[in-house]
This record gives C-alpha cells, sequence and structure tokens, in this order.
C-alpha cells in the first residue's frame, strides 16, 4: 500500500503543470526562438514612429495619429490575416506580410525624414500597419495543436505573456537607445530588418505549424471567430488594456521630455513591461484552482484601480513604482483571457480568435496614442496618463455586465452560433 501510494504522488508531481514540462514539449523550440525573434519588432514599432514623426514635426499630436493609423490599419487586418492562416497555412500568409512590411516600414522612414505632409505619412502608415506579422497568435496555435487537452495550456499562455512582455521590456529600450543615441530614423529601421530576417526563418518551420483542414475526411466549415459571444468580451477587454499600453507611450515620452531626461523613457517603459513579466511568470507556476472568468474579473479590477492612479504621479521614480504595479496587473488579464479562447474557439479559428485579440490590443492602443498626444499637446503635462484610467474603467464595466458570456459551451452540444465544424455526437 505504501509503495502505491508513493508511486502515485510521485506521478502527480511529474505531471502538475510548470514551465520545464512545458519546454520539454516535442517540437517546440523548433518554432518558440524563430517565434521570439520575429515578434521582437512590434514592441519597438509605435515608439520609434513616436519618437521619428515627434522629431520631423515638433508635434506629439502628430506622432501619435501617425502610429494611430498604423494601430487602427493593423487591428483591422490582423483578424483577416489570422482567418488566412487558419485556412491556408501560416507560411503562406508570413513570406509576402514581411515582406510588404519590410517595404511600407522603408517608405514611411523616407517621408518622415523628407519632410512630406502629414497626408502622406498617413498613406504609407496604412500598410506599414496592415502587414504587421501575428507571430504571437500564430505561436499560440501552435501550442494548442501541440498541449491539444493538456493541462499545461494555461502554462503555455502563460509563458506567451511572459515572452511578449519580455520585448516589451527590449523594444522601447532598444528604440529609445537607438532614436537618441544613434539617428531619430534607426529604430523604425531596425524594426524592419528584424521583422523581416526573423519573420522569414518562423516561417520556414513548416513542421509546427496547425493543419489548414484542407485535406483528410472532415469537411471544416470556416466561420469567423467574432460570432462567438465570449470571443466579443474578450475584444472589449483587451481594448482597454491597449488603452494602457498607448496611453503610457506617449505620456512616458513626453513626460521624461519634460523633465530633461528623454533618455527615462525607455527605462520607465521597461519598468512597466518587468513587471507584466514578472506577474506572467507567477501566473504560469500557479495551479489554478479558481474559474478563469472570476480570475479576469478579479484581475481586470486591479488593473483598473491602479491605472487610474497614473495622473497623479509627479516624479520619475513614484512614475515607476504606479508604472511597475500596472504592469503587474496586466498579465494575469491577458493570460486569462488567451486561455478562455482555448477553451470557447475551435481549433480551426483559433488563430484567427487571437489576432482579433492582438488586433484589439493594437486598436486601443492606436486610440490611446491619439487621444494621449492630443491631451499632452493642449493640456497640462502627465494629461495623457488619463486615458488608461479611462479606457480601464470602461472595459471593466462591459466585463462585469457581460462576464456570463464567457462561460464555454457544455461538452458534447453542437453550438449552432459557434466556430468551425464538430462532429455530430449525442447529447447526454
Amino acid at each position: 500500500m505504501a509503495s502505491t501510494v508513493t508511486t502515485s504522488k510521485d506521478s502527480a508531481a511529474t505531471s502538475r503543470p510548470g514551465y520545464g514540462r512545458l519546454l520539454r514539449t516535442r517540437g517546440a523550440w523548433t518554432f518558440l526562438l524563430p517565434g521570439f525573434a520575429a515578434r521582437q519588432p512590434f514592441a519597438m514599432l509605435t515608439l520609434s514612429i513616436v519618437l521619428l514623426v515627434q522629431h520631423t514635426t515638433g508635434s506629439y499630436g502628430a506622432a501619435g495619429a501617425v502610429a494611430a493609423v498604423t494601430g487602427v490599419s493593423m487591428a483591422l487586418f490582423a483578424p483577416y490575416s489570422g482567418r488566412l492562416a487558419d485556412r491556408h497555412g501560416q507560411r503562406a500568409v508570413l513570406v509576402p506580410g514581411v515582406l510588404v512590411h519590410t517595404a511600407a516600414g522603408l517608405a514611411l522612414t523616407a517621408l518622415a525624414l523628407t519632410d512630406a505632409p502629414l497626408w502622406a505619412l498617413f498613406a504609407a502608415a496604412v500598410p506599414t500597419g496592415a502587414s504587421v506579422p501575428q507571430i504571437g497568435p500564430m505561436v499560440r496555435a501552435r501550442w494548442g495543436v501541440r498541449l491539444k487537452g493538456s493541462p499545461l495550456l494555461t502554462t503555455a499562455a502563460a509563458f506567451e505573456s511572459v515572452t511578449d512582455e519580455f520585448t516589451f521590456v527590449v523594444g522601447p529600450l532598444l528604440a529609445t537607445a537607438l532614436c537618441t543615441a544613434v539617428d531619430p530614423a534607426a529604430g523604425l529601421l531596425t524594426e524592419a530588418a528584424l521583422t523581416l530576417v526573423g519573420g522569414l526563418l518562423f516561417a520556414a518551420q513548416k513542421g509546427t505549424q496547425p493543419e489548414t483542414g484542407r485535406d483528410g475526411h472532415a469537411r471544416v466549415e470556416h466561420v469567423s471567430a467574432l460570432r462567438v459571444p465570449g470571443v466579443r468580451v474578450l475584444i472589449v477587454t483587451f481594448l482597454g488594456i491597449g488603452s494602457v499600453f498607448g496611453g503610457m507611450q506617449v505620456s512616458l515620452a513626453a513626460f521624461t521630455e519634460s523633465i530633461g531626461e528623454p533618455g527615462l523613457n525607455g527605462v520607465l517603459y521597461g519598468v512597466f513591461a518587468a513587471g507584466n513579466m514578472l506577474s506572467g511568470i507567477a501566473c504560469g507556476a500557479i495551479v489554478w484552482k479558481t474559474a478563469p472568468q472570476r480570475r479576469l474579473v478579479i484581475g481586470y479590477t486591479a488593473l483598473a484601480l491602479t491605472a487610474s492612479a497614473l495622473w497623479t504621479a509627479h516624479s520619475a521614480l513614484l512614475l515607476a513604482g504606479l508604472g511597475l504595479l500596472v504592469g503587474m496587473c496586466i498579465a494575469p488579464a491577458l493570460i486569462t483571457g488567451y486561455t478562455l479562447v482555448e477553451n470557447l474557439v475551435p481549433a480551426g479559428a483559433r488563430t484567427e480568435a487571437f489576432t482579433w485579440l492582438t488586433g484589439a490590443v493594437a486598436l486601443g492602443q492606436a486610440a490611446a496614442v491619439t487621444v494621449a498626444g492630443q491631451l499632452e499637446d493642449r493640456l497640462w503635462g502627465g494629461a495623457g496618463f488619463l486615458v488608461p484610467m479611462a479606457g480601464t474603467v470602461l472595459a471593466l464595466a462591459t466585463l462585469l455586465a457581460l462576464r456570463s458570456r464567457l462561460a464555454a459551451a457544455p461538452r458534447g452540444r453542437t453550438v449552432a452560433r459557434g466556430v468551425g465544424h464538430r462532429e455530430s455526437v449525442a447529447v447526454d
């Protein structure tokens, strides 16, 4: 009896979800390493545009508007890109996408440096945003295939959030250093080069990309992930998260400029992203017993409260502390949201669902960059920090009102308004 009990305990310990077990998943490293390289430029894009356009025009409002056009364009085209990847394969979408993005980024840089009119910058910003490679959603879709039905799915969601936030620690620091110490255009040029190299390396990993569903005996009906009610609720919550990213990017840049320390911009944003990364690591290491819907409400409430305090900061030290707390509240919301997608959306539409969420963050960021830029230009220094407060409070109100829609459909049922194809089975 003692031997049996010991074996059971050992087995339970071995099967406990954790990062070590996750990283031993067969084939994981073949897409993780190139995926990390390919997603790094995403964290540099908005800030590089803001710093370059502000330098050439002298206006945070104009810089925020150009960055916003890029973000809106990405938000509108990202779900379509995800749908194409679900249907035709990730490689078929990635290769032309990175080529277009590189060319558009170079064109935007050239126009900004030659003092082109604002409408020309807007025109170049559209293809730049529309062609941003959706590496994060594609990596998450690959994890979903590898870990189908595994308790490691939550750990994988946490790991991806940590990876995203690590890029947002490195990216702003790198963009700020390049734009302030090398040349105002260096950030955007480096972003274009990294996108080209990293994106092509990731696209070359054909063995781990999800199947498209075009082969085999089952007929797959491709329906938009947007038809799942829970996905629409998550989109609103991720819009609020985007408002934090966008509002802080512009407001931190304006704040450090106002105190004569522009180099602190990347440091302060790095502290914010570091808080996000650290809490993401903790979330992945915990075996959660609370339902994800409740975790999302609790985590988002904490995010709204901390984001509402940002505008009160009047020193770099206090702003760093508040930024750290805000960052620590973002990761749990992001991780839980992506985990809920695994429960709400069938595998054949998950890349699209993930891109809807990524696009929502980009759209919220774009709107926040625009509004925060105008507030910084027209009101007092730090007024842009009101944007994260408004965005998260409104999103929290929506989440509280519609949280019941985040419950997954009972297993064994086929939901008419759902996504994708399910085999007919008897209903218990």
